[in-house]
């Protein structure tokens, strides 16, 4: 397994996102993280609807209330600790987890 640095933890107060990206068999993967009620999470940026970006490009991914991230395009939100779309065109299907390790203030992608 490889860890790769992506973020300070300071630079990711709760109730923000943060784009990413990385490798993963020679292919560029979008991915995000946000820190929810103090729980940093990390999924791959794509909705589980169509294969597109959650965000339009600006790292936009809650909903309006802060309460759920939601794809731009279509409108599915998904619940962020789980990544389960609980409403819109992929209800029941959840984005894909990325695993993330927190260390000497900095959150590390685990791949």
């Amino acid at each position: 397994m490889m860890r790769k640095k992506i973020a300070k933890l300071e630079d990711l107060p709760e109730g923000t996102t943060k784009r990413f990206s990385f490798k993963r068999d020679g292919m560029r993967v979008d991915a995000f993280m946000a820190n929810f009620k103090g729980e940093i999470v990390a999924y791959e940026n794509l909705c589980r609807h169509l294969p597109i970006t959650l965000d339009y490009g600006d790292g936009e991914f809650f909903s309006n209330d802060g309460s759920l991230f939601v794809c731009q395009t279509h409108g599915a939100f998904y619940e962020p600790k789980n990544g389960l779309c609980i409403a819109g065109p992929c209800t029941g299907a959840s984005l894909i987890p990325l695993e993330t390790e927190q260390s000497d203030g900095h959150i590390f992608l685990v791949h």
